[in-house]
């Protein structure tokens, strides 16, 4: 299985831990290796002008699985074509024997009361249409997290991602209030949540 993705998805470097991308915890729920080619900051275009794209199909195999998911960055460059970049990423993964797998992007963790504003746009309605018309197995994360993060409430939901007060965490010492990086806990959720809709979907 390969990921290609931004930082929700990728390996974070030791220093940022506990944050996490759900890819990095993928493998211990997946039953077999994982190559995780996400990479933070990444948009659908800066992944393949990186190279990174390019790695992966050198990396894939006929019967591989590719997971994509992007929006995060993308939606702060709306001139970027998402959907075509997407559906080019799709048509490559298959032309190197692979099952294409797109993924809306998670939420993040913004609440007005007890529900949880969406901060995507049309974004996870792009990927769906595209999946749809293409006729690619979707896993809806955007849906996902958001059942996630409400079942657990505005406070619960705090431990999933990387929340720490001030002197509380030896790599954080000024603290830490981020609402878009998952911590272990987080990751390892959302990871088991992929998981277990690639099995019926693979």
């Amino acid at each position: 299985m390969l990921l290609a993705g931004d930082s929700t998805v990728a390996a974070c470097p030791a220093f940022e831990a506990p944050m996490s991308g759900w890819g990095a915890q993928l493998g211990a729920y997946a039953g077999g290796p994982v190559r995780n080619l996400a990479k933070g900051g990444a948009t659908t275009a800066s992944h393949r002008a990186e190279g990174l794209w390019s790695a992966l199909l050198r990396e894939t195999s006929p019967g591989d699985v590719v997971v994509i998911q992007f929006g995060h960055n993308d939606q702060k460059e709306p001139e970027l074509p998402y959907r075509e970049n997407l559906r080019a990423f799709v048509e490559e993964a298959r032309g190197a024997g692979a099952l294409a797998v797109l993924c809306t992007p998670v939420q993040r963790r913004r609440f007005e009361g007890a529900r949880l504003v969406p901060t995507h746009g049309d974004y996870p309605d792009r990927v769906r249409d595209l999946a749809a018309a293409e006729r690619v197995p979707l896993i809806d994360l955007t849906r996902a997290t958001t059942e996630l993060y409400e079942r657990l409430g505005p406070e619960g939901s705090k431990a999933l991602f990387t929340h720490f007060p001030p002197g509380t965490h030896p790599l954080h010492p000024d603290g830490v209030a981020d609402d878009t990086h998952f911590c272990f806990r987080g990751a390892d959720e959302v990871a088991a949540i992929v998981a277990e809709r690639l099995k019926e979907i693979a």
